[in-house]
């Protein structure tokens, strides 16, 4: 018996992390102890006040049932303060706020909803690999936008406008970026939402890495008239060491949430209720929380900027977020050529930038998700197979 795939499925690959994880899973099998460095899943765990108050309510027998497909009204209005207090935006928990399974539902969310045949948005390259995805599964045309070092990893506003951008619904941007750490500041983000607004096009801000490693937090949402053409994604995987939780929000103007709710209520049936008390209680930790996150990352960013020294790699050190990227040394063709051999000499894995599109294909990213005797021991291995 043979069934074919769906045909939307045509362009779509199995994620590039699913099938190495395998590769290293076979590898420790095999009794090799490989050190992963290449994913961005935090190593710490959550705040204690989070775990206790989803034991306390995991422990209520009322507490298991279906949940509202928006959220409960406390997480939507944690969500709501959280906004307010360190990204300065008002945000209406009623109709401005919808909860999310983690932000990476979000975007097949988005792309289902307003994306078709015939239709294209821009996808940045470097990117997130599911933008490219989810934008293939709805049935339109990723539109690879540039990004490169000589212009800090931004967006050229006017080489985009010379394209034709009649059929672009809407662009995936991402500040802090992802994989190259860099940033945005008011200025850009002013010229962006201009950008949409002139062009009739929806600006999708996945936010999830604007706690780690950064000055202050910034959001999209904070300048003016953002609301009129931009949705922002955002998440607890990485500013409350929550990954695997699998909570995140989407906030935006009111008719595009519930634009977003008629394909997203007929996906789920809502986050289970302890789950969204315990985020509630993570929305709510002060300064310190993230001051203590912010000095555990500096030290392990100093340690793998001492292991991309010992590979030759050259590296700005105005990067932000959970990752450090690095230009590879001419000795290799590609980063996956570096990748694999540090992988299978070293057992040390690190991500080859080519993933996340072409214009990372001499880039290698490392991960800031391991403590800092993990990096002293891949260290000591890369430098005994040199």
């Amino acid at each position: 018996m043979q069934i074919n795939v769906a045909a939307r499925l045509q362009h779509t690959q199995e994620y590039f992390f699913s099938k190495k994880l395998r590769e290293i899973d076979a590898l420790n099998k095999a009794g090799h102890q490989v050190i992963n460095l290449g994913i961005g899943s935090p190593d710490l765990p959550p705040h204690p006040r989070v775990i206790e108050t989803l034991s306390h309510y995991a422990s209520l027998d009322n507490s298991h049932g279906y949940q509202n497909y928006k959220g409960i009204p406390a997480l939507r209005t944690a969500i709501a303060e959280w906004y307010g207090r360190y990204y300065k935006v008002s945000l209406d928990p009623e109709t401005e706020i919808l909860p999310l399974m983690g932000s990476k539902e979000g975007i097949m969310h988005i792309c289902m909803t307003y994306l078709q045949e015939g239709d294209e948005a821009l996808i940045p390259n470097p990117g997130y690999p599911t933008y490219r995805s989810a934008v293939q599964l709805s049935g339109a045309t990723p539109i690879s936008y540039s990004l490169n070092a000589e212009n800090d990893w931004l967006p050229n506003l006017a080489e985009l406008e010379k394209r034709d951008l009649s059929k672009v619904k809407l662009m995936w941007i991402n500040y802090p970026h992802m994989p190259t750490g860099a940033e945005a500041n008011d200025d850009f983000f002013d010229q962006l939402i201009a950008f949409g607004l002139k062009y009739n096009i929806l600006i999708c801000h996945d936010n999830p890495y604007s706690f780690i490693l950064t000055e202050r937090p910034r959001s999209l949402l904070s300048r003016p008239f953002a609301k009129e053409c931009v949705i922002e994604l955002n998440s607890l995987s990485k500013s409350s060491n929550m990954a695997g939780w699998r909570i995140g929000m989407l906030s935006a103007h009111a008719d595009r949430i519930n634009e977003i709710l008629r394909f997203k209520s007929n996906m789920d049936s809502g986050m289970f209720l302890p789950l969204q008390m315990a985020a509630a209680t993570a929305l709510e930790l002060g300064p310190d929380w993230y001051s203590s996150l912010h000095e555990i990352y500096l030290l392990r960013r100093q340690k793998a900027e001492e292991l991309l020294n010992v590979l030759h790699c050259t590296y700005s050190t105005k990067q932000v977020g959970l990752f450090l990227w690095a230009h590879i040394p001419d000795d290799y063709a590609n980063a996956y050529e570096l990748s694999d051999h540090i992988l299978q000499q070293a057992k040390v894995f690190i991500t080859p930038g080519g993933i996340f599109g072409s214009e990372g294909d001499k880039y290698i990213r490392i991960s800031l998700c391991a403590k800092e005797p993990i990096f002293e021991q891949a260290i000591n291995r890369i430098k005994d197979i040199q």
